[in-house]
């Protein structure tokens, strides 16, 4: 058993878009990332300063905008429209959740598709659906790049996805056939679920379950990729995995945290720098 390292993958690809980002802002174009944050969640809180911390480390443009949570619809659309409109803003996030009070799809939607850095929008969801994607959603695509760099080969292998949300289970099917992986989308009314499991070459879990997938759903050898993050009984960070059993079967797993986690803001960068190069 091997740990792909997330922060070390991470750090790579970050050295990278830092050159890409030093070579567009020399013709002109520094990389601009908007994040508009409705509210006080604390783990949102957390997360923006992450990406803020990220944009400086890679030398992007990057503006946050913290608004009170009655903030209104029309208020953060307003806003959006604004950045729409602006040449030194490639990326435009609004970070979830929003207030119950603003409808998610309502603000995804008002986001230009040239500047759906998340790659939420029906447009880009459309692109990458048919092969043609404009951006690659964040979190799937940290899972592909990781497998990818770890040395694994995804064409041909059995690959499964343990969830089916939009934000990671869908598209990470999408992402995986289009490596040409043999892919079974499981979820909560799965029938023998560790038989359908077990037959992965590449196994991706994103339930939000604490280590819900056990040492003896996993078929030796496998890479297991474990998108979970999870507070147990004691508040410690757990993934979906069982990570002592996995590990002792798997030949490549990724740790919670230190795993999947680092890739999804890199990814979010990466996006930041294809759109800024669109823009050229």
């Amino acid at each position: 058993m091997a740990i792909i390292d997330g922060k070390a993958i991470s750090a790579q690809i970050r050295s990278e878009i830092k050159a890409e980002a030093e070579a567009l802002t020399a013709k002109g174009v520094r990389p601009g990332l908007a994040v508009i944050l409705v509210g006080t969640d604390p783990a949102s809180q957390i997360y923006v300063r992450n990406k803020q911390k990220a944009c400086e480390e890679v030398g992007f443009y990057s503006d946050t905008y913290t608004l009170a949570e009655t903030t209104t619809e029309k208020e953060l659309l307003d806003l959006i429209e604004i950045l729409n409109l602006r040449k030194d803003i490639h990326g435009i996030l609004v970070q979830s959740p929003v207030p119950k009070h603003i409808n998610p799809d309502t603000v995804i939607n008002a986001i230009l598709p040239e500047k759906d850095v998340d790659c939420f929008h029906p447009e880009n969801v459309g692109k990458l659906m048919t092969g043609n994607p404009r951006f690659l959603p964040c979190t799937p695509a940290g899972v592909v790049e990781l497998i990818k760099r770890s040395g694994v080969d995804i064409s041909g292998k059995e690959c499964v996805v343990v969830g089916r949300s939009n934000i990671v289970g869908k598209p990470q099917a999408i992402m995986l056939l289009a490596e040409n992986g043999t892919v079974t989308v499981c979820h909560s009314r799965t029938k023998n679920l560790a038989e359908v499991t077990r037959r992965a070459d590449i196994l991706v879990v994103a339930i939000g379950k604490s280590e819900f997938i056990t040492g003896d759903m996993v078929k030796p050898g496998a890479v297991v990729l474990d998108v979970g993050m999870n507070r147990n009984s004691e508040g410690k960070l757990t993934g979906d995995v069982n990570f002592a059993e996995v590990s002792e079967i798997a030949s490549l797993i990724t740790p919670v945290p230190g795993g999947v986690g680092p890739m999804t803001i890199t990814m979010l960068l990466q996006n930041t720098i294809t759109a800024a190069k669109a823009a050229l």
